[in-house]
């Protein structure tokens, strides 16, 4: 493919390049840039060569990690979709605080060549608001970096939100403030997000607010409820994922979890992450629902909570959650545990399996 100039309007930390000029930038991110300049620098040599695609890893939402090409065209169609789906024109000023080895942080350098947007690059960290002095019309960022960064929030206009969901804790944060927060969803098989939902809307909403999908978006589910995304624009085939979601119109879909972690209880299909959102007001500490074997059942819901054990706290707990009213009959845990310090993966997410083996040991 014939790679498009950048757009007059592209600024990278408020100098404009075209794609000649972007090479040499590049090397010198590479050269004489800290790490994470030489992350942007290597993907923009990638951006520029003869090659229609760029190599990137995916995160593993939809099977083990492993490199996929995609199209560059897919990416300029995803950048394209962005802009018009969160009304970003030419002239946006941008904040990039992501790592570029990913698609998110690729992206968010393809968003600026092709729609035009003013972006300062800055160190991929956990507040990475801490230092900025200005307002930025746009944002990207994960959820552990929303959490380090809701005082300064008010830099931003509007936020998306990905690599994680946002939190029931999160959500209740940033209502009321002036910033637009967006959940997106999406994974590097469909060039970063397809859908998003805003969080913080200006008139409370009934949860769950739905996903609203972007432009030239279709979907639809598979026999196991599953999301299928169709977007020719951003990929060649189908995407079959393991999210179970209900469908609520062509354009918008509730997203009810992962479809390996739903449980089956005496024939009843539970979603522990519908089941966590609810108790999430009402557990101050880490938790989450996961099962166990049961002779009657198959498998019976239990609640994992990071704590101390104190019978007392115990009794409570299950008292607050009975009188919460919150939990449908079946969705109420038929034990709860109570475990000092959960099992963590490498980025430090729960991790359930190993938790719930090493308290049944």
């Amino acid at each position: 493919m014939r790679l498009p100039e950048t757009h007059p309007s592209f600024r990278l930390n408020k100098l404009h390049y075209t794609n000649e000029e972007l090479a040499s930038v590049a090397y010198s991110l590479i050269k004489e840039g800290e790490p994470y300049e030489g992350q942007a620098g290597s993907f923009l040599l990638d951006w520029l060569n003869e090659k229609d695609y760029v190599e990137v890893k995916t995160s593993g939402s939809t099977g083990t990690p492993k490199k996929i090409r995609i199209k560059k065209q897919f990416m300029i169609n995803s950048a394209k979709a962005t802009g018009r789906f969160f009304d970003l024109p030419a002239g946006t000023t941008a904040l990039h605080c992501l790592p570029t080895n990913f698609i998110a942080g690729k992206m968010m350098l393809v968003r600026a060549m092709v729609l035009g947007w003013h972006l300062d690059l800055v160190l991929p960290k956990a507040n990475p608001l801490d230092r900025v002095f200005k307002i930025y019309d746009f944002c990207a960022m994960t959820p552990f970096q929303l959490d380090n960064s809701l005082s300064r929030l008010h830099l931003i206009r509007k936020l998306i939100v990905g690599g994680g969901a946002v939190s029931a804790t999160q959500k209740d944060l940033v209502q009321g403030i002036a910033t637009e927060v967006y959940e997106t969803y999406g994974m590097t098989e469909t060039v970063t997000h397809i859908a998003a939902r805003r969080v913080n809307p200006k008139r409370k909403k009934e949860d769950p607010i739905p996903f609203q999908v972007l432009p030239n978006v279709s979907i639809s589910t598979d026999d196991r409820e599953c999301l299928v995304i169709s977007a020719p624009q951003l990929a060649e085939e189908p995407v079959v994922t393991n999210d179970v979601v209900e469908i609520l119109s062509p354009k918008t879909f509730i997203w009810k979890g992962r479809i390996d972690n739903v449980i089956n209880s005496g024939g009843i299909k539970l979603h522990p992450e519908e089941i966590e959102a609810k108790l999430a007001p009402i557990i101050a500490h880490r938790f989450f629902i996961t099962s166990l074997p049961d002779p009657a059942l198959g498998e019976k819901l239990v609640l994992m909570v990071e704590s101390d054990f104190s019978e007392t706290a115990l009794k409570n707990l299950e008292k607050e959650i009975k009188a919460s009213n919150k939990l449908g009959k079946y969705e109420l845990p038929k034990k709860i545990y109570l475990v000092e310090k959960f099992e963590e993966t490498p980025n430090g997410k729960i991790h359930r399996t190993n938790t719930l083996k090493s308290r049944m040991a």
